[in-house]
């Protein structure tokens, strides 16, 4: 039998990541999740800023990060500044302050295009489950497992659910365009 909450659980998580990858844009604001998308290699591993240390946002263009153990200091704020995200930390001993310049206009263009890429992957990435459900039902249909007409209804029903996270990204990214660009 063809299990459409399957797809639609699967479209739910890329929509999840595409929201993910647009908090990590910086839009003049300090935000916590700003830092999420750099990894710090420590104790053998790859691992998130927030599990190595305390992110606040004590005013709107700063954020402090209150790390737990001094050795990692010295690596979180390399990684910060090896990152795509145009930060410059400044460290005073165990406290990284990071101050959030406001966004030239070349850097606002830059990030719009940034949004538009992410949100084409994520289409993409979309599309994609909504292939692999039609693939689903060609198999099952072959086999005799559904009916043309239960065929024919699924595929609606993946179509519709495709369209919907489809509008859901293009509305994120028209907004965060939006939040971009306002001075």
């Amino acid at each position: 039998m063809f299990d459409k909450k399957n797809y639609q659980e699967k479209m739910n998580k890329t929509f999840e990541v595409f929201l993910k990858e647009l908090s990590a844009l910086r839009t003049g604001r300090a935000n916590a999740s700003m830092l999420d998308i750099i990894k710090v290699d420590v104790y053998g591993q790859k691992m998130p800023i927030n599990q190595l240390g305390t992110i606040t946002a004590p005013e709107p263009r700063v954020l402090n990060i209150q790390v737990w153990d001094q050795t990692n200091v010295a690596i979180i704020d390399s990684s910060i500044r090896k990152s795509e995200i145009g930060l410059n930390p400044q460290v005073d001993g165990q406290l990284i302050r990071i101050p959030i310049p406001d966004l030239s206009e070349e850097r606002r263009n830059e990030l719009k295009k940034m949004i538009k890429v992410i949100g084409e992957k994520s289409k993409v990435s979309i599309r994609n489950v909504r292939r692999e459900g039609n693939d689903s039902l060609k198999s099952l249909l072959k086999k005799k497992e559904i009916s043309e007409d239960d065929n024919k209804k699924y595929e609606k029903d993946i179509q519709k659910m495709t369209d919907d996270e489809i509008k859901k990204i293009d509305e994120k990214v028209i907004q965060k365009e939006k939040e971009i660009m306002t001075v």
